[in-house]
């Protein structure tokens, strides 16, 4: 899954998230949404930072059967 992030501004444009803690000020000043990981699908339209997060979260959990949950791309941006 890839999140990408833009600046709630007219001519702004979808760019790859680098991590909270890289970002220029706040995340509700920006929008975000998540694609598949070849980017030819979007799973979340264009939303906050933290429906997007919770969307990711589910469909990770559900993506490892028999909720044997392994580490995934969540914490690697939560952790930021």
């Amino acid at each position: 899954m890839v999140l990408q992030y833009k600046e709630k501004k007219k001519g702004a444009y979808w760019k790859k998230y680098p991590g909270k803690s890289k970002i220029k000020g706040h995340p509700r000043d920006y929008d975000f949404r998540l694609l598949s990981h070849d980017k030819s699908k979007i799973l979340v339209e264009k939303g906050t930072y933290d429906k997007v997060l919770k969307r990711m979260r589910q469909i990770e959990f559900f993506k490892h059967k028999k909720g044997s949950r392994r580490l995934g791309v969540v914490e690697g941006f939560i952790g930021d």
